[in-house]
């Protein structure tokens, strides 16, 4: 039984590096879907036992926070505040630095995905209304969202995984986190000032096609509803003890109980996929800890002077992973195996700000990308590796040298 484990388990993961598998229309999702079922049906896992693996808190808190940023989207939140940031009389180096620490700000409570998601479009109209090239604008929207979600356990998935199985403190995260995401971010703006034509100098390319999308208008009780909800959220969490899960769900219970919205429209923008992604991944993932083989590769690493209990090797570790199997797997991969107090924040940063490297390092990056293109704006991976390159080597050096300090005074 051991062997087949392994097998599936190297079938799903293989299928995590390429994005699919070959003859086969199946995405990551499908593949982690298709693994457990596999798990399942021969007996390897039982159902009791699949069931038992998933950490439900993590997908709770991912759920409810996806229907409160459904919320936002339905509210126009998003469309009106892209539309105001753009609006301000600044010269265009300042408004860089205005959307990235925007977005860096929306992703760490709204996450990184959605955020891009709802912004990117809206952002490309409004350079364009202001004459500005939109590629400079896009890649820091991608590497800002990314560096921002960071900063908090509910900025991205990963993150919110990390903070529950590791019942990390949300406070003790946030200022933990600050001054690395801090400074990454004044970096990302010059870095992407520097390795960009000046936005000043540049104007839109005439080969762009304007391509304008339904834009949602600002509804101002909807907005200032999804805005009570998730702030209250985020002082249960930093100024109670209350399980951040139920808190969390039931901030998502009063946004579903609307008059105007319908809970259709709510449920219909929560990223099912994702959830059925991590379902099957913690299936998966806990058959082959019951192998006990990955805790003989801890163990046979450690003899061979790499342990994952220590700073170097859980960095470049976490590091090659989020950058093989993307960094919601790798995650999944590496927590069994750490135990250091400071392993929580150091998986947490070093995978996310991981993400900016290629094109493919982060879900964020391909949303940008893909609406980028529907809109006439090619941005290949030459162009974003030009600048996510740069950015994650210097957002990963600020960030190891912080957290080497921390360890080192731990």
């Amino acid at each position: 039984m051991t062997e087949l484990i392994v097998i599936i388990f190297t079938v799903v993961y293989l299928g995590m590096i390429l994005g699919g598998l070959p003859f086969l229309q199946l995405d990551r999702t499908g593949i982690a879907l298709l693994g457990t079922i596999a798990l399942v049906a021969t007996k390897a896992v039982s159902l009791e036992e699949a069931a038992q693996s998933v950490h439900l808190p993590t997908l709770i808190l991912l759920f409810a926070f996806m229907v409160v940023s459904a919320q936002m989207r339905l509210g126009g939140f998003y469309d009106g505040l892209t539309r105001w940031l753009a609006g301000l009389r600044l010269t265009p180096p300042l408004l860089l630095g205005a959307l990235i620490m925007t977005v860096a700000a929306l992703s760490a409570v709204f996450s990184n995905d959605i955020v891009c998601l709802a912004v990117a479009p809206v952002l490309i109209d409004a350079c364009r209304s202001r004459g500005l090239p939109a590629r400079p604008f896009l890649l820091a929207l991608a590497c800002g969202a990314n560096i921002g979600s960071a900063a908090t356990l509910i900025g991205n998935p990963q993150n919110m995984l990390i903070g529950e199985i590791l019942h990390l403190p949300f406070t003790g995260y946030m200022l933990e986190a600050a001054l690395p995401v801090g400074l990454a971010l004044a970096a990302t703006w010059g870095l992407v000032l520097l390795l960009t034509r000046s936005p000043a100098a540049e104007h839109a390319s005439a080969a762009d096609v304007t391509v304008q999308e339904e834009s949602v208008a600002l509804d101002s009780w909807q907005t200032f509803k999804g805005l009570a909800v998730a702030l209250t959220i985020v002082a249960c969490f930093l100024f109670t003890d209350w399980p951040h899960e139920v808190v969390a769900l039931i901030g998502a219970g009063v946004l579903l109980t609307s008059r105007r919205l319908h809970s259709r429209q709510m449920l219909g923008l929560v990223d099912w996929e994702l959830l059925v992604l991590f379902i099957g991944l913690f299936v998966v993932n806990h058959a082959l800890q019951k192998t006990g083989l990955p805790a003989h590769m801890v163990a046979a690493l450690g003899n061979a002077g790499i342990p994952l209990q220590h700073f170097a090797p859980l960095v470049a570790t976490t590091f090659v992973l989020s950058n093989i199997v993307s960094n919601v797997p790798a995650v999944m991969l590496l927590l069994p195996s750490v135990s250091h107090a400071l392993a929580g924040p150091t998986l947490a940063l070093i995978s996310t700000l991981a993400g900016n490297l290629f094109i493919v390092g982060s879900v964020a990056n391909i949303i940008v990308v893909d609406a980028a293109e529907r809109r006439g704006i090619p941005i290949g991976w030459r162009a974003h590796a030009r600048v996510g390159i740069p950015v994650t080597i210097v957002s990963l050096a600020i960030a190891i040298l912080y957290l080497a300090v921390r360890w080192h005074a731990g």
